[in-house]
């Protein structure tokens, strides 16, 4: 697998914002409301973005924190915070840093955000120890991770498939739903320390205009599982685009992919 560090980003390439659009932001953005929501975000606060990638949950953030506030987003990729400060306005900071093991003092941030990423934290838990460590007293951290991968065929149809070709990557392909259990995501906020947690399971819609616009998502690159699909041979990865279009025509009507995806948003006070 050649990514940079964080899984998402390709070694040395500037990651593709558009690529990145296909893959997760088209979806990701439709939760982001609820994600600010659950976190109790407020005119002039002081707003950390975790795993902030491409920055989609951080333009909301912007937005609703105004100018009396500050939103920093934090990766552990530095081309992905690179791609996030080029569409990002002047005010948008950032800070390369791991979020088991963040860069900033105890209390410094009214509240913490993480928009699908705590799911590929080597160690989720740790993580949320540490968002509730930057927390101020009363701040509130809010974290969306993708349910079961029946629940969001997107990405767990391909998922499946690339597993039955690298079955030894079978586990780093299902990263992305290794937080789809309530009340584990609920017990780990518990031992972080959080108070006032809670767990919601919330569905979108969404549609797409063809499977060769959904695939561009894959072919280019940015992304986890699509970093992984572009180190496979060409024959293979022809195979692998066919199972996928397969696994997915349930989901087809008139040419167009018309699926639903479901995530948790937990949330917990500091």
């Amino acid at each position: 697998m050649d990514a940079d560090a964080g899984l998402h980003a390709p070694v040395g390439r500037p990651v593709s914002i558009d690529g990145y659009e296909w893959w997760v932001g088209r979806w990701s953005r439709l939760f982001v409301p609820s994600l600010l929501i659950a976190a109790d975000l407020a005119t002039g606060h002081r707003v950390l973005d975790v795993a902030s990638g491409t920055g989609e949950a951080a333009i909301a953030a912007i937005s609703l924190v105004g100018e009396p506030g500050v939103v920093v987003g934090t990766d552990i990729s530095t081309m992905m915070l690179e791609a996030a400060r080029a569409r990002l306005p002047a005010s948008y900071r950032v800070v390369v840093t791991d979020g088991q093991a963040l860069a900033f003092r105890n209390g410094s941030f009214d509240t913490v955000i993480c928009q699908l990423g705590l799911m590929f934290f080597p160690d989720p838990a740790r993580g949320l120890v540490e968002f509730r460590r930057v927390l101020r007293r009363g701040g509130r951290a809010s974290v969306c991770v993708i349910s079961t991968p029946e629940k969001a065929p997107m990405w767990g149809v391909p998922a499946e498939t690339l597993s039955r070709h690298l079955p030894a990557q079978r586990e780093a392909l299902h990263l992305s739903f290794s937080l789809a259990q309530g009340p584990r995501l609920e017990e780990m906020f518990g031992a972080a320390g959080f108070r006032e947690i809670s767990v919601s399971r919330e569905t979108r819609h969404g549609m797409i205009r063809s499977f060769d616009e959904y695939w561009a998502g894959i072919e280019a690159g940015t992304g986890q599982m699509p970093s992984i699909y572009s180190g496979l041979p060409e024959p293979e990865r022809r195979d692998v685009r066919e199972e996928v279009r397969a696994g997915l025509s349930q989901f087809e009507k008139n040419g167009r992919l018309e699926m639903s995806v479901e995530m948790l948003i937990g949330t917990g006070r500091a």
